[in-house]
């Protein structure tokens, strides 16, 4: 089962972006996740006002696959480096249609 990681991340300073997107790119792909979006081109057009920076959307083949991704120790010095250098938001959505 597909799973999507929905994230808002709005940067409070630069110094960990240069570092982070090569090592970030290749554990999404060693995990088997695809980016389908990572752009500061969005609009909300329903609900309150939830403002971000960026908008990040990435297909995982499963919610373990997504999980370890999270999880590797390789990854976790730069989800430090994201989370004291920005305010993020994820959500990891399971790709299932429940009102069918």
């Amino acid at each position: 089962m597909t799973y999507y990681s929905i994230l808002a991340v709005t940067p409070t300073n630069d110094d960990w972006v240069a570092d982070y997107i090569g090592p970030a790119n290749k554990l999404v792909a060693h995990y088997g996740g695809k980016y389908i979006a990572r752009t500061s081109s969005h609009e909300q057009v329903e609900g309150a006002d939830t403002p971000a920076a960026l908008r990040i959307l990435i297909a995982w083949p499963s919610r373990q696959a997504a999980l370890d991704f999270m999880a590797d120790p390789e990854y976790a010095p730069h989800l430090a480096a994201r989370t004291a250098g920005s305010e993020s938001f994820h959500w990891l959505v399971e790709g299932k249609d429940d009102l069918a």
